[in-house]
Parts: structure tokens; C-alpha cells; sequence
């Protein structure tokens, strides 16, 4: 084992500095690039990378496994956190560390290194996948290494360095937010965005066309699942089907994006205890949300969606807090598999100006019974059951109303 490190490096202001800090101070750097969806030019990331300093640049293609192992599941198991954020850049940590561990090992590194910072939730995320998937190794983490900090106080700072070394970066001080980008969404926080109260200036996004800019016709989208797993997608609008996993998310991640479909702005928690607002734009995922969560009314048991519903939360707060490589993530991903079986069919919607619509369902494993539901038809439904049903529903209701009776009586 060497003096190597292993970098998670973006090519972004952070790991561009931080690659040039750990070679100057005598470190064998590799870099590791995870395409993950998120439009880099990788040769020109590589380029980079290489001139800065990095003895070894490996860029991975980990967008299929991104779509199959990870973003499909977190939809399969409602994962989303505090009701609202789809976590994009929480899936997309583990599968980051997971590819930076590999090549360490490979490398014969003793060290890996990330550029997250000490208040953020990457940190965490980064860390305890390494811990979990490859405890020998050691991390490197300046952004809690107090020389680092002494020297570097913030953006302004490393700015600074990266021009006096040379380093090419695409951050200014005029651009102060800081953006994430994958296949499941892009990121935008920090910066004058940490002020809530201020609204985002449109320029500032780039994913999704804004809702009041979309088409005034709307778009239709059709998605097939099997067992909760999305297998097509067709814009019935253009006529476009895709079942290759990759394809399918892009075929959703357009449509939405083109109709304006996907925004949150929110205030959340961070595991670390700070409250932070993030503004995302999410297309490709709020449709396959909303298309399952139809589905699901369908085609699942009335108790096993309860019971899937009352473990999605800890699903999502597991992903989000940095722990997809646990043992208590496993036992989750099975029940919640297990919940998901037979939750097959086709589910419609209506895309329209940031707005998704389910506009019609079907399923060869329907649970919903037209002559049952009926008001028209009896369609085998004994009515005059239903007395005693509610008689017996009603005993601990009256056995409440008594005692109430009771308390008020003495108290006079």
C-alpha cells in the first residue's frame, strides 16, 4: 500500500482545489469520475483533472446501474423525504462511493478522499459507504482538516487558489450557488439562494422549461411496470416507447422536463441538524412517482399498502441520512420488494404546464371489482351486512360517549 488516494472528483471548484491541495502536500492522486447523467464533457473532466495534478484519471459509465439499482428501487419504496425531495443527490452518493471503493482497492490506495463539506449531508453519505464497504481504508476529508480550513474559508478563497494555480473551473463569484447534477435530477443550494425568502431568478434553471413557458397542449405518457418496476414508457404524444431502462428514464426525463413538470423549493433538515433550502428539479421521477402511486390504488392489498406506507418514510430517511449499505436498509428493500409483487400494469397521465395527471389505469392483477364498487348493481354485496358491521364498529365508539358522560357528570 502507497501514499495513494482515491478522489471523488467533479471537475467542479471543490475537488479541482482540493485535487491540487492533496498533490502539493505529496499525495498520489487518482481520480475518480462517476458519469451519473449529469452532462459533463468527461474527456474535457479528464483533461482537467490531469493537468491539475491527478497521476490517474477513471471515469466510470455507472448511468444503467444508476437507473436499475437504485433510482428504481428508491420509487418502488416511496422514498421521499420529509414529503416532498425525490433525493436525487442522496441515491446518488452510494453508488458514487460504492465505484470510488472499487477502484481503491484496484489502485492499491490506502486513502479515499471527497470534497463534501463538515455541515453538509454528503459527507455522511460518502463515509459511511466507505465504512461500509471497505473499512481498511482511511478518509481524507479537508473540508474537516483544520489546516485546510485555515487556509480556506470559503468559495472566495478557493477561487483565489484555483486562479493562482492555474486550475480551470466553471465557478465565478458573480455565480455563487452550487448545483448537483444525475440522470434523476439537478440541484441547485447555498449561495444567494440561502436567503428563503428569495424567489430563484428563471435563468437559473436548466433542467425543466418554466411551467408558464411549457406547451399549451398537453402531453400524454404512458408507463407499464411489473412488480413496481417500471419495463416501458411511451409518449403517446409523439410515439415514441422505450424499454431499455436507460432509455425509458430519458424518455420520461424529457417529457417532463419540456412540460415545466418536476420543481420543488423547499426547507429541509439535514442529518447534521441544519436546516437547509435546496431547489430541485426532478422530471423523470415525479412522473414515475405519481404513475406507481396510481398504479398501487389499483393493485395492492388495502393492509400491505398500509404497511408499505408506514416504512417508506424510514426507507427514505435511510437514504437520505447516508446509509443504503446497511443492515437495516436491507431488510427494508426486501420487505418493501415484497410489497411490490404483483403491482403490475399500465397507468396514463397528463402532462401539462408543471402539473402530472393520471388520466386512466389498467392491470391484469386489478384488485378493484366494477360490480362490487357499483352504486347501480348489487354485484354481490349483501347491503343489510353491513348493519352489523357498523354495530360492531360502533361499541368502543359508545363505550367513549358513556365514560365522556360519566366525567361530566362529576364534574357537575
Amino acid at each position: 500500500m502507497s501514499d495513494k488516494v482515491v478522489l471523488a472528483y467533479s471537475g467542479g471548484l471543490d475537488t479541482s482545489c482540493i485535487l491540487k491541495w492533496l498533490e502539493l502536500k505529496g499525495y498520489d492522486v487518482v481520480a475518480f469520475v462517476a458519469d451519473i447523467g449529469q452532462h459533463d464533457d468527461m474527456d474535457q473532466v479528464r483533461r482537467n483533472a490531469e493537468t491539475t495534478g491527478a497521476s490517474k484519471v477513471v471515469v466510470k459509465d455507472l448511468r444503467r446501474e444508476f437507473v436499475t439499482d437504485y433510482i428504481f428501487p428508491a420509487i418502488r419504496g416511496r422514498a421521499v423525504y420529509e414529503n416532498r425531495y425525490l433525493l436525487g443527490t442522496s441515491l446518488a452518493r452510494p453508488i458514487i462511493a460504492k465505484g470510488q471503493v472499487d477502484v481503491a482497492l484496484a489502485e492499491g490506495a490506502r486513502f479515499v478522499s471527497h470534497g463534501s463539506t463538515g455541515k453538509g449531508n454528503d459527507q455522511v453519505r460518502f463515509e459511511l459507504g466507505y465504512w461500509s464497504l471497505a473499512p481498511e481504508l482511511r478518509v481524507i476529508a479537508p473540508w474537516k482538516d483544520p489546516e485546510f480550513l485555515a487556509r480556506f474559508k470559503g468559495r472566495s478563497d478557493l477561487i483565489k487558489f484555483a486562479k493562482e494555480q492555474g486550475i480551470n473551473i466553471p465557478v465565478t463569484l458573480e455565480k455563487p450557488y452550487s448545483t448537483d447534477e444525475n440522470l434523476l435530477h439537478k440541484s441547485y443550494e447555498s449561495g444567494i439562494l440561502e436567503d428563503p425568502a428569495r424567489r430563484p431568478d428563471p435563468s437559473m434553471f436548466t433542467v425543466c422549461v418554466d411551467p408558464r413557458e411549457a406547451p399549451e397542449a398537453e402531453t400524454v405518457v404512458e408507463v407499464e411496470f411489473r412488480d413496481g418496476t417500471p419495463v416501458r414508457a411511451t409518449n403517446k404524444t409523439t410515439g415514441r416507447s422505450e424499454t431499455d431502462p436507460l432509455a425509458l428514464f430519458a424518455l420520461v426525463n424529457e417529457a417532463g422536463a419540456s412540460n415545466g413538470v418536476g420543481r420543488v423549493d423547499m426547507v429541509e433538515n439535514r442529518y447534521v441538524g441544519i436546516k437547509s433550502r435546496g431547489v430541485y428539479e426532478t422530471p423523470g421521477g415525479t412522473i414515475l412517482h405519481e404513475a406507481l402511486r396510481d398504479l398501487e390504488g389499483l393493485t395492492m392489498d388495502r393492509e400491505v399498502l398500509k404497511l408499505r406506507d408506514s416504512l417508506a418514510p424510514r426507507f427514505a430517511e435511510c437514504i437520505y441520512n447516508g446509509y443504503w449499505f446497511s443492515p437495516e436498509m436491507r431488510v427494508l428493500r426486501i420487505a418493501l420488494d415484497a410489497c411490490m409483487q404483483g403491482v403490475d400494469g399500465t397507468v396514463s397521465l397528463a402532462l401539462y404546464k408543471g402539473n402530472v395527471t393520471t388520466i386512466g389505469r389498467s392491470s391484469p392483477m386489478c384488485l378493484y371489482d366494477r360490480d362490487l364498487s357499483s352504486m347501480d348493481i348489487e354485484g354481490g354485496f349483501q347491503q343489510t351486512d353491513s348493519a352489523g358491521f357498523i354495530r360492531i364498529h360502533a361499541i368502543r365508539l359508545k363505550a367513549a360517549a358513556a365514560l365522556e358522560r360519566k366525567r361530566a357528570a362529576a364534574r357537575g
